[in-house]
């Protein structure tokens, strides 16, 4: 969400007329998301990025929830 919304604000500040400036609005907005997750990650010492997605998620969450209203 940090890549896009990055991207956003650098496309209103450039206000980018063709396709590769637009490629390259992109491409800041998403090193400055790069920065970001790996300043968070050395910070805490955690990895901000998993195998576990959102669909896995919820999947898992449901699961746990399914079994919890059976008992």
């Amino acid at each position: 969400m940090l890549a896009e919304a990055s991207t956003k604000d650098i496309s209103q500040a450039l206000n980018p007329e063709t396709f590769e400036e637009s490629k390259k609005v992109a491409q800041q907005g998403g090193k400055v998301a790069k920065v970001a997750r790996e300043e968070l990650e050395a910070r805490t010492g955690k990895k901000v990025v998993t195998a576990l997605n959102a669909k896995t998620t919820l999947q898992l969450k449901n699961d746990f929830d399914g079994k919890k209203d059976s008992r």
